[in-house]
């Protein structure tokens, strides 16, 4: 391996992560480093480059801004997609099997309320309150001054905050809840299913217009959404098996009829971890693609 490439793997991972975090699928994040290291290792060959004395600052820089361009095009296909747009679910192994896996992941509500942000926002909060930038140092990858990053990051702050209070369930929990879950709305449990959720519960089912989905919009209010979920239950194919993983650093559970992946589920818990505030439910097969990738590497 030479040194280039070398360089590049090492900080792949964290690459692939900042930048999934700023654009929510897997296939546009997989582009982003191919262009980024295509800038990297085409600066390593150029005889009149001088030497590249941070490489990670380099690549970091290159990625980030990479993402930010792509921004445009991900938004123009968004106008045409039918239905709720969740992020592409990243899975990993159940919590049990990987203690401390993703201990840094951004959850999917948490994605969900980023993609509200602008994208410099967007990119201003995963840099600071997710990966530690300082703001100086945001500053120097965005290309705006401190003053102006500083303005950014406390409107990011603050939206998200009166949108998603920075909270997450103690993974057990999570876990107990969701099995419950499961278990009422498979057995069409509607009384055990309107006792876990929430009053003002909501539903995003992102089918994609290729697969099942609960319709346009989010679906809000625990009545209405348990009688959407049982009755969307016993219209499903038959034979379907849970398999537990985490999404996004969260215990949710997968939905597979044989082989083939049909649904992630992810649930959102009140901070009193009694009630669900939140359900996400993918059921697009465009982003089920690596769900047996991200089982099988964790194996």
């Amino acid at each position: 391996m030479d040194e280039a490439t070398e360089v590049f793997t090492r900080h792949r991972e964290l690459l692939f992560s900042m930048v999934y975090n700023l654009l929510g699928t897997v296939a546009d994040t997989e582009d982003v480093l191919q262009e980024t290291w295509l800038a990297w290792s085409g600066r390593h060959r150029s005889a009149d480059a001088g030497p590249i004395v941070h490489p990670r600052a380099y690549l970091v820089r290159t990625a980030v801004n990479t993402a930010l361009a792509r921004r445009t095009e991900i938004n123009r296909r968004r106008e045409s997609y039918f239905g709720p747009w969740l992020p592409e679910p990243l899975v990993g192994a159940a919590p049990e099997e990987s203690p401390g896996e993703h201990a840094e992941a951004v959850s999917m509500a948490l994605l969900v309320v980023l993609e509200t942000l602008t994208p410099l926002e967007r990119a201003v909060f995963v840099l600071h309150e997710v990966f530690g930038y300082s703001h100086p140092e945001t500053a120097g990858i965005l290309g705006r001054s401190p003053a102006a990053i500083r303005q950014l990051a406390h409107r990011a702050r603050e939206h998200v905050q009166a949108r998603r209070p920075r909270y997450r369930a103690d993974p057990a929990v999570r876990r107990q809840v969701t099995e419950r879950f499961a278990a009422a709305v498979g057995g069409g449990d509607l009384d055990a299913l309107l006792r876990l959720l929430a009053p003002d519960v909501t539903l995003w089912a992102d089918g994609g217009g290729k697969a099942t989905a609960a319709g346009a919009r989010p679906v809000q209010g625990r009545g209405q959404v348990a009688r959407l979920l049982v009755g969307g239950f016993a219209r499903a194919p038959q034979g379907i098996r849970v398999q537990w993983a985490t999404v996004n650093g969260d215990p949710s559970a997968l939905l597979f009829v044989g082989d083939a992946p049909f649904a992630v589920l992810v649930l959102d818990l009140a901070p009193d971890g009694e009630q669900v505030t939140d359900i996400y439910f993918v059921t697009n097969p465009d982003k089920l693609a690596g769900v047996n990738s991200g089982i099988d590497e964790t194996n």
